[in-house]
C-alpha cells in the first residue's frame, strides 16, 4: 500500500510546476471555504468586473482612455441598476407580498384537489394513504415556512451589512477594471516562480470565465424578459416576479428549470383551473425552456462550456454543497477548472516523452 502510494506521488507530483498548481489551488479552496462570507463584496466585484470588462475593451481598443472608458461603463451600469430598484423592483416586492399571502390559500386548494383523487381511482391510492401524503406534506411546508422566516429576520440583521457592500463594491469595481494589469502584476510576486503549468490553466480558465459570466448575464436576461412578456400577455398573475424567477433559474442548469415549474403551473392552475389556458401557459413555459436549452445556450456558451449534462449536475451538487450560492454560480467553471487541471496535469510518461 505504502509503495503504491510512493508511486503515485512520485508520478503526479515529481514536477515542481504541477506542486506550484497543487499549492495555489489549495490556498485558493481554503479560501473561498473558510473565508467566502468575509470576502463576499470581493468575489462579487470580480463577477462584475467580468461581465464588464469586455466593453471596456472595446472601448479602450478605439483609443478611448481606459479610465474613461471604466467611468462611462459604471455610468451606465449602476444607472441601469437604480432605473431597475426604482421601476421594477417595487412592483415585483408587492407582488411577492401578495403572493405570500395568497400562498396558503393556493395550498389549501391544492390540498382538496388532491383528496379527492381516492375517490376517483380507489385502486391506485386509498384514502389512508392520501392522508399520511397529506400530513408529511404540511409538516415539510411548515418547516420550510419557519426557515423563511428565519431567513427574512436575518436578511433585515443584515441590512446594514447590505449598505456596507453597496459602497464596496463599486469601488472594487472601479478599480478592478481600471488598475487590471497592475493587480495582476502584483498579485503574480506572491506566486512562486515555477508557475507555467498554473499559467497554462489560468490562461485557458480566465477565457473561459469571461464567456461564461457575461453569457449567463445574457441568459439570465433574455429569459426573465421573454417570460415575464409572455406571462403578461397571457394575463398571468404575479407576471414580474415569476418572469425574474425564472430568469434567475438559469443560475442552476437543469435543476433550476425544473423547481421553478412548481410556482408557475401552481399559480396558473390556481387562476385558471384545468382549462385550454392553463394548457397555453404550460405550452408556452415550455417553449421558452426548449429555446433556451436548444438555441440560447448552444449559441452563448458554445465555446465556454463543453461538458456532460453528468458532470454539470454533479458539480452543482457538490460546489453547491460546499460553497452555498457562489458554488452554483461557478459550478460550471469549476468543473471546467478541474477538467483543465486533469488535462494539463504532467506524468512520468509524459515527462519522458518531452525529455526525449
Amino acid at each position: 500500500m505504502w509503495n503504491l502510494l510512493r508511486n503515485w506521488y512520485q508520478e503526479k507530483f515529481s514536477d515542481p510546476q504541477a506542486v506550484t498548481l497543487a499549492l495555489i489551488l489549495m490556498v485558493g479552496f481554503a479560501i473561498i471555504y473558510f473565508y467566502g462570507k468575509l470576502i463576499t463584496p470581493l468575489l462579487v466585484a470580480v463577477v462584475l468586473a467580468y461581465m464588464l470588462e469586455w466593453p471596456v475593451a472595446q472601448m479602450a481598443n478605439r483609443g478611448l482612455p481606459r479610465s474613461v472608458a471604466v467611468s462611462l461603463v459604471l455610468l451606465v451600469f449602476v444607472g441601469a441598476m437604480m432605473m431597475f430598484c426604482l421601476i421594477a423592483l417595487p412592483q415585483i416586492w408587492n407582488q411577492g407580498i401578495s403572493l405570500a399571502r395568497e400562498l396558503p390559500d393556493m395550498i389549501a386548494w391544492a390540498q382538496s384537489k388532491v383528496l379527492t383523487l381516492p375517490q376517483q381511482y380507489p385502486d391506485v391510492i386509498s384514502e389512508k394513504q392520501m392522508q399520511e401524503l397529506m400530513q408529511n406534506l404540511n409538516a415539510r411546508i411548515l418547516a420550510w415556512a419557519q426557515q423563511v422566516l428565519q431567513v427574512s429576520l436575518g436578511s433585515l440583521i443584515d441590512l446594514v451589512a447590505l449598505a456596507v457592500y453597496a459602497i464596496l463594491v463599486p469601488l472594487l469595481l472601479f478599480f478592478f477594471l481600471k488598475d487590471k494589469r497592475e493587480l495582476l502584476s502584483s498579485f503574480s510576486r506572491f506566486v512562486p516562480s515555477n508557475r507555467e503549468l498554473a499559467k497554462q490553466v489560468w490562461t485557458e480558465m480566465n477565457g473561459q470565465i469571461v464567456n461564461y459570466i457575461r453569457g449567463k448575464a445574457i441568459e439570465i436576461l433574455i429569459i426573465g424578459v421573454a417570460s415575464y412578456l409572455t406571462f403578461l400577455f397571457m394575463d398571468l398573475r404575479y407576471a414580474a416576479l415569476l418572469g425574474l424567477a425564472v430568469g434567475l433559474s438559469v443560475l442552476i442548469p437543469y435543476i433550476g428549470a425544473t423547481v421553478i415549474t412548481i410556482p408557475v403551473a401552481l399559480v396558473g392552475l390556481f387562476q385558471w383551473g384545468l382549462t385550454p389556458q392553463f394548457g397555453y401557459l404550460l405550452l408556452a413555459y415550455g417553449i421558452i425552456q426548449m429555446l433556451d436549452g436548444n438555441v440560447l445556450v448552444p449559441i452563448l456558451f458554445s465555446e465556454a462550456v463543453n461538458l456532460h449534462p453528468v458532470a454539470i449536475i454533479v458539480s452543482v451538487l457538490i460546489f453547491g454543497g460546499l460553497w452555498g450560492f457562489w458554488g452554483v454560480f461557478f459550478a460550471i467553471p469549476l468543473a471546467t477548472l478541474v477538467k483543465a487541471v486533469v488535462n494539463a496535469w504532467p506524468s512520468v510518461d509524459l515527462m519522458e516523452e518531452q525529455s526525449s
